[in-house]
């Protein structure tokens, strides 16, 4: 994705005007009377999400009006849908309302430029550009913005080109970008390795799809800065192993290595602006496929933290993976530790697909989160990881299982009581993401969504700079 973000155009810009209902009258007095000849044939009222482009005298555009709609509340993230609806060229904010960020109506502006196209034979046509103010950060808006759209593109990535091995790929090459070490194990090597739960996973994948177990570590001889690690689940492709899911539920499940995506995407988020911290991005990447050596129901794995986990179901397969990558987590002492995972349909249920539920114990990273979601119009919910459903996870023959029983209902919460038995001992949060836009609206389209990871960047920033 090219920079949409610029700091000065060749030429001249096209003013922006960013309007309230209750505003748009005297803002219309003001203007040619053409102006307001064009807009009252247009009915423009500056409604919410309305656009109008005003044409210069000698053609082109002389400025571009959008609506925020009435009151004096107005959500930056609705200029994601700005760019699709102007024609190319250079633009400018020519005027934001009081109490409008005008950086994060940029890095809106941003988002909401983002296409898929790679299979397409017709690509997208320039997308206007954005001549940021001299004083926002234009290096930082511009990493988030790649760093997401690095996300989406992973996640809106077929399977046949999306396997383990190229989010290894695209791990490497974020390390090798911001001089950070990578370890990967691969294969039989993660049984000596002590990733067995990844193992059984991935085991019955296509050798040339061979489960894996990615780490970076940056900063690391920085010893005297705190550690942050990041987990990600990487399935590729989630068929739902031997308890085969149906073909609805499996048609999206190319997206199922969201979290590995989204770690990467935070990751780099991190790196390219240097936060003081070490950091560990740890990522479990298998393909849960049907064949001949693939785990059973009723198989009791091992784990790398010692603990015995029988298989109810292989369709729960993700905090089997998650539960070797947070045991490793551990084994670094971290001072935070985030895991996102596209992890249960439950979430869905409780919250839908734009609102994030998160899981923590920590209440001072529960109001972090909380505070720096609202800043940064990221929508997150905390949920609780309620005790009383915690003995739904007993097994009869092992420390736990991955199925909770039924009476427990709440799938998601039970999905993250079963991660916290292996989450590191200092402040750890649960992200069950979804990473995925099911309706296309202006600036949203449908495919691939980064979610969460501005609110997490935006909450570290707060705590460690």
């Amino acid at each position: 994705m090219s920079d949409v973000l610029i700091s000065a155009a060749p030429g001249a810009s096209v003013g922006v005007h960013l309007l309230r209902e209750d505003g748009f009258e005297a803002f219309l007095a003001a203007r040619p009377a053409a102006d307001r000849v064009l807009a009252d044939l247009a009915e423009f009222k500056a409604r919410a999400g309305q656009v109008l482009v005003l044409p210069a005298e000698g053609g082109g555009a002389a400025a571009a009006l959008f609506g925020l709609g009435a009151g004096e509340a107005a959500d930056p993230m609705a200029l994601r849908a700005l760019p699709g609806r102007l024609p190319a060229g250079d633009y400018h904010l020519a005027s934001v309302p009081a109490g409008l960020d005008a950086g994060l109506c940029a890095l809106a502006w941003g988002l909401g430029s983002y296409a898929f196209d790679r299979y397409k034979q017709k690509h997208a046509a320039p997308r206007p550009r954005l001549v940021v103010d001299e004083g926002a950060d234009l290096a930082e808006l511009n990493a988030v913005v790649h760093a997401c759209a690095l996300a989406r593109d992973m996640v809106n990535t077929p399977a046949n080109d999306m396997g383990p091995l190229q989010i290894e790929t695209i791990a490497r090459e974020i390390a090798e970008q911001y001089g950070a070490a990578v370890t990967v194990t691969t294969g039989d090597a993660l049984l000596e390795a002590g990733y067995p739960a990844v193992h059984a996973v991935g085991r019955a994948a296509d050798p040339r799809r061979a489960p894996r177990f990615i780490e970076i570590g940056w900063n690391l001889a920085a010893e005297d800065r705190p550690l942050v690690a990041i987990v990600g689940k990487g399935v590729v492709f989630d068929t739902g192993g031997l308890d085969i899911k149906p073909s609805a539920g499996m048609r999206l499940m190319k997206k199922d290595m969201g979290g590995a995506a989204h770690a990467l995407a935070l990751g780099r988020m991190i790196m390219a602006a240097g936060l003081p911290v070490r950091l560990a991005v740890l990522v479990p990447a298998v393909e849960n496929a049907i064949g001949g050596d693939a785990m059973r129901p009723g198989d009791v794995l091992a784990s790398r933290k010692g603990l015995s986990i029988e298989v109810g179901n292989t369709d729960a397969e993700g905090r089997l993976i998650l539960a070797d990558a947070l045991a490793r987590a551990a084994e670094l002492s971290p001072d935070l530790t985030l895991d996102l995972a596209t992890l249960t349909g439950a979430a869905r249920v409780a919250l839908g697909p734009q609102v994030i539920p998160f899981y923590t114990a920590d209440e001072a990273l529960a109001r972090d989160v909380a505070a720096a979601a609202d800043a940064t119009f990221d929508p997150l919910w905390r949920m609780p990881l309620w005790a009383g459903y915690a003995d739904a996870l007993d097994s009869d023959i092992a420390d736990l299982k991955n199925d909770p029983d039924a009476w427990a209902q709440a799938g998601s919460v039970t999905a993250a009581l079963f991660l916290q038995r292996f989450a590191p001992a200092g402040a750890w949060a649960h992200f069950d993401i979804f990473a995925w836009n099911p309706r296309g609206r202006p600036g949203f389209p449908v495919g691939g969504e980064a979610q969460a990871v501005r609110a997490l960047y935006a909450m570290l920033k707060g705590r460690y700079s």
